[in-house]
C-alpha cells in the first residue's frame, strides 16, 4: 500500500499546492521534537477561493443521487481500512497518539462515516395538516450550503470527520481548517480519503493559514451558512460571537471540567479503573477527560490509595512503543501552563500525593488532593495527566461541588444502585453522564454535546443530520381560499 503524498499542501478546488500566506510552519513531532514537515501557511486569498469553489459545486452536489452520495461514504470507509496502517501512524507521529488511542480514532471515523453514509436517503420531506381548508403543507429538509469547519489537535481526525462527513453526505460543500500541530492528520488525510473515494472536486478544501495573518477572516466569510468549532471556550466565544453578528448558524463543542462522583457503595476496584482510563487516555488531552474524582470521605483513603498504585503502572514514554499508554502533551506551552496551575493549587492548599516526572513533553501521571473544589486544579481544565481528588460527605455535596464550574460537558458516577446513579446524573448540569463508567464516551448514534460554556448544539446521529440541514416550508392552495378583505 503506497503512502499519501502532499499532505503537508494546502487543498484548493480539487488541487494540492502552496499556500500563499506570508508565513512557513514548521510541523514537530511532540514527542522528539523533530521537524516532520514544513507548511506555506494559506492566506486570506487561499481561503476565499476555497469557499468559492466549494460554493460553486454544492448546488450540483446537492442534486446528486441519494445512493451515490452515500456511496462515497462507504468507499471513505473502506479506504480508511485499507489505510489504517498509514492513518494510525500519522496520528502518533504527529500529535502523540498512543497505538491504542489512534486505533480508537480511527475506529470513532469509521463509524461517524458508516452513519453519515445514512444521511443521504433521510433527506426527504413530509406533510403536517394545514388550519387552513384546502391548503397542503409540505416541509423539505434541504443542505445548509457550505460550512466551515474548525478543528483541534487532541483527536484532530475524528473532531474534523464528525463534522465532514455528516456535513457532506446531507449535501453540503465543507471548507476546513485544522489546527496547524495536526494539519495533516486532522486536514489533509481527510481530504486524500474523500478525493480517492470520489467526491467531486472543489466540494471539500482543506486550508491550513496562520490566524496572526487571516485573523477573523475564516469566520467572518460571507459564503459559509454555518461554523463548526471544537476548541477550548474562549476561542468559542469568540467565534460565536462572530457568527451572532453575522447571523450565521454555530456549533460549538467547547472545554469541560468533568467530575467523577464515587459514591460510599460504589465498586472500589471498577471506579479506580474507571478513573485510570478516563483520566489519563491520550494524556488527559480530551476535553470529556475526569478533571476532578469526588469521593464519599468513608471510601476516601482506599479509593486514593489504589489509584496512586494503578497510575503509578501505567506505561509512559513513546508512542511509537505500543506498550505506552501515554504518550506526549502537545508541545512545551502546555507542559509549562499545567505545571504553573499544579504549583498555584499547591499554593491554595492542594496536597501533592503523586507527582509526574516530566520528560521532555511527556508529564507522568500527577495526583493532587484537596479538601475543597477552590483550587487551580479542579477549578480549571487541565487538559493534561493531572487530577484532584475531593472527598464528601452527602450525595447533595457531592452534587454542589460537581456542579461548581463554568462547564457543563460529560460527568460520571460510580454507585452501588444503577437507579441510584441515574437519579443523581439527572442532577448534574452536564449533557452526558455515565453511571459505573467514566466520562470519555463518545457514539456514533448519540446527541454528543454540552451545557453551560462546554458549548451549542449536539453532534452524532439524527442531532448531525439536524446540526447540518434546514427546512424549507412550501404550502399548496387547492381551492380558492376566502381571506378577510
Amino acid at each position: 500500500m503506497e503512502n499519501y503524498t502532499n499532505l503537508n499542501k494546502q487543498y484548493i478546488s480539487g488541487i494540492w499546492r502552496e499556500g500563499n500566506g506570508k508565513s512557513l510552519y514548521q510541523n514537530i513531532n511532540p514527542y522528539n521534537q523533530e521537524i516532520i514537515t514544513d507548511i506555506q501557511m494559506a492566506s486570506q486569498q487561499d481561503i476565499d477561493e476555497a469557499y468559492e469553489a466549494s460554493k460553486k459545486v454544492q448546488k450540483d452536489w446537492e442534486k446528486v443521487n441519494a445512493f451515490e452520495k452515500s456511496e462515497i461514504m462507504e468507499k471513505a470507509v473502506e479506504i480508511i481500512k485499507k489505510r489504517r496502517e498509514e492513518v494510525v501512524e500519522l496520528l502518533m507521529l504527529e500529535g502523540g497518539s498512543s497505538f491504542i488511542k489512534a486505533n480508537v480514532e480511527v475506529d470513532f471515523c469509521i463509524s461517524i462515516i458508516r452513519e453519515a453514509a445514512s444521511f443521504p436517503m433521510r433527506m426527504g420531506g413530509e406533510m403536517v395538516p394545514s388550519l387552513v381548508p384546502g391548503k397542503e403543507n409540505r416541509l423539505f429538509r434541504k443542505p445548509l450550503g457550505v460550512l466551515g469547519v474548525i478543528s483541534p489537535f487532541n483527536f484532530p481526525m475524528y473532531l474534523s470527520m464528525r463534522s465532514v462527513a455528516p456535513a457532506l453526505a446531507a449535501g453540503n460543500g465543507v471548507v476546513l481548517k485544522p489546527d496547524e500541530q495536526t494539519a495533516m492528520a486532522g486536514g489533509t488525510i481527510i481530504a486524500k480519503i474523500f478525493e480517492e473515494a470520489g467526491l467531486p472536486q472543489g466540494l471539500l478544501n482543506v486550508v491550513i493559514p496562520s490566524i496572526e495573518e487571516v485573523g477573523d477572516g475564516f469566520v467572518d466569510h460571507p459564503i459559509p451558512q454555518m461554523i463548526s468549532f471544537t476548541g477550548s471556550t474562549p476561542v468559542g466565544k469568540h467565534i460565536g460571537a462572530l457568527c451572532g453578528k453575522n447571523v450565521k448558524k454555530v456549533a460549538l463543542e467547547l472545554g469541560g471540567n468533568n467530575p467523577l462522583i464515587v459514591l460510599e457503595d460504589a465498586d472500589l476496584e471498577k471506579a479506580v479503573n474507571s478513573a485510570i482510563f478516563g483520566k489519563f487516555m491520550h494524556n488527559g488531552q480530551i476535553c470529556m477527560a475526569i478533571n476532578r474524582i469526588i469521593v464519599h470521605e468513608k471510601i476516601h483513603d482506599e479509593f486514593l490509595e489504589k489509584f496512586i498504585k494503578a497510575a503509578k503502572e501505567i506505561p509512559v514514554g513513546d508512542p511509537f512503543n505500543k506498550k505506552n499508554m501515554i504518550g506526549p502533551l502537545i508541545n512545551r506551552e502546555a507542559v509549562e501552563r499545567i505545571l504553573k496551575e499544579i504549583e498555584k493549587a499547591k499554593q491554595q492548599g492542594a496536597k501533592m500525593v503523586l507527582e509526574g516526572k516530566v520528560e521532555g513533553n511527556v508529564m507522568h501521571p500527577t495526583i493532587l488532593t484537596s479538601d475543597t473544589n477552590e483550587v487551580s486544579t479542579s477549578k480549571n481544565e487541565m487538559f493534561g495527566p493531572v487530577v484532584t481528588v475531593i472527598p464528601f460527605k452527602t450525595e447533595e455535596e457531592a452534587i454542589e461541588i460537581a456542579n461548581d464550574t463554568q462547564y457543563g460537558l460529560s460527568g460520571a458516577i460510580h454507585a452501588g444502585s444503577i437507579e441510584k446513579g441515574v437519579q443523581l446524573g439527572l442532577q448534574l448540569e452536564t449533557g452526558m453522564v455515565h453511571v459505573n463508567d467514566q466520562s470519555v464516551n463518545d457514539e456514533p448514534l448519540i446527541a454528543f454535546g454540552g451545557e453551560k460554556q462546554s458549548g451549542v448544539g449536539r453532534f452524532g446521529g439524527r442531532w448531525s443530520l439536524d446540526e447540518f440541514t434546514t427546512y424549507q416550508w412550501i404550502s399548496t392552495q387547492d381551492v380558492a381560499r376566502e381571506y378577510p378583505f
